[in-house]
């Protein structure tokens, strides 16, 4: 019987919310932080679970968050705040003695750059305290990390080629929307693209690399090249990988606003000045587009996100091996008030929490999810609402 403290109260961290409040006989106690106290308190009256309490803090602030902790006494920090804020809640975190988790790695907020070494680099101080970080445990990054670590162990002696591929076939019935964060997610995808091979990263410009893939129960979707973190620790961890990509579908649509987006300076991330007042394009952007929080009652359709490796299997003879999960928007709904994309990301959370506290993923450091043992959080993924299929010696689609 343990208990967590969620920060963040957006669609993630209202999934992560209702799914500890569904396993109480792991998270004996839950508290939902973020800057705004009604929202988290609204949050935890729908969900209704005597467990569950509302407080509030200022994620960019040590001293706010050292209070939070010490005020409540967690065992573990479930961050599904800003990725601008991993740094404070890990420092908040050592210094309460209290383990972490997150699902997005670090990044500034004035330069649209994110790698894990900002992170890695707390790997000493996570030890010497005895405490676990466990970085990027939401979907990709997350359950795409597990799911190659998974067919590492079950099925290759080496992965040679890992291609992961995210589509959304759903529609919300908006112009323009995006399912998470508009901040971060238009951030992520105006950056150059990125993938490795051979030993070193191969940069490309913004989703100048597309092709058409079949994605399962949903057909064919433009998908384009993305640079995405867990390539990152996914080719550290298994050195054998000699291609590593992220692909994602965006329909014409949505990139034709994307573009006018940027044409008209709206993506900018510098402060402007307007009107004596200085303001951040993108974030004044995001205050004006729709709550991805508010997407999900008109969402229809499904995701469809997976890995698709291939290399030699046990007996050192080829093997092509796709791993993937579809979630319905409308199923995501139902349960939690959340479209897919937040749910895609919110499970995963709550399950790598629950490894944790269980002991099955705790050792002192900072760690990538796919340096544990798979197959607990496996089981947990098919019990907990996302369950996977596995195709094997499958034409991947990919050259």
């Amino acid at each position: 019987m343990s208990k967590v403290i969620i920060i963040g109260a957006g669609g993630v961290g209202t999934v992560v919310a209702y799914k500890c409040a569904q396993n109480t006989e792991v998270f004996s106690e839950i508290v939902l932080a973020s800057r705004t106290l009604s929202k988290c308190q609204a949050i935890v009256d729908k969900i209704g679970a005597k467990n569950m309490t509302a407080d509030t803090v200022d994620a960019d602030s040590v001293e706010q968050l050292v209070a939070l902790l010490r005020r409540h006494k967690p065992d573990m920090v479930i961050n599904v705040a800003l990725p601008y804020q991993d740094l404070t809640i890990m420092d908040a975190c050592l210094e309460c003695g209290v383990s972490y988790l997150d699902t997005a790695n670090y990044e500034p907020r004035d330069v649209a750059h994110f790698e894990y070494s900002w992170q890695w680099a707390y790997r000493e101080k996570f030890e010497k305290a005895g405490l676990t970080a466990i970085l990027g445990c939401g979907f990709d990054p997350g359950v795409s990390g597990v799911f190659t670590a998974y067919a590492a162990k079950h099925y290759f002696s080496e992965m040679e080629y890992l291609d992961i591929v995210d589509c959304n076939a759903g529609d919300h019935g908006k112009a323009f929307a995006t399912n998470f964060n508009p901040e971060i997610n238009i951030r992520e995808i105006t950056q150059n693209g990125r993938y490795y091979q051979d030993g070193k990263w191969v940069t490309t410009g913004p989703l100048e690399i597309h092709r058409t893939l079949t994605y399962p129960n949903i057909g064919g979707r433009e998908s384009y090249l993305l640079y995405h973190e867990e390539l990152e620790s996914l080719v550290k961890n298994y050195p054998s990988i000699k291609r590593a990509r992220f692909w994602m579908t965006f329909g014409q649509e949505y990139l034709t606003h994307l573009r006018v987006i940027q044409d008209i300076g709206m993506a900018r991330i510098d402060e402007i000045d307007y009107n004596g007042t200085k303001i951040v394009p993108l974030q004044f952007l995001k205050a004006v587009l729709p709550n991805p929080q508010d997407l999900g009652e008109n969402y229809r359709g499904e995701t469809s996100i997976g890995c698709r490796i291939s290399g030699l299997d046990k007996d050192g003879k080829h093997l092509t091996y796709y791993i993937y999960n579809n979630c319905s928007h409308e199923e995501a709904y139902r349960e939690t008030g959340m479209q897919a994309v937040s749910y895609t990301t919110g499970v995963p959370a709550m399950i790598g929490a629950m490894m944790y506290l269980k002991g099955l993923w705790k050792k002192p450091g900072v760690y990538n999810v796919e340096e544990f043992d798979p197959d607990p959080f496996m089981e947990q993924l098919a019990v907990q609402g996302l369950p996977w299929h596995e195709v094997l010696n499958l034409d991947l689609e990919m050259d």
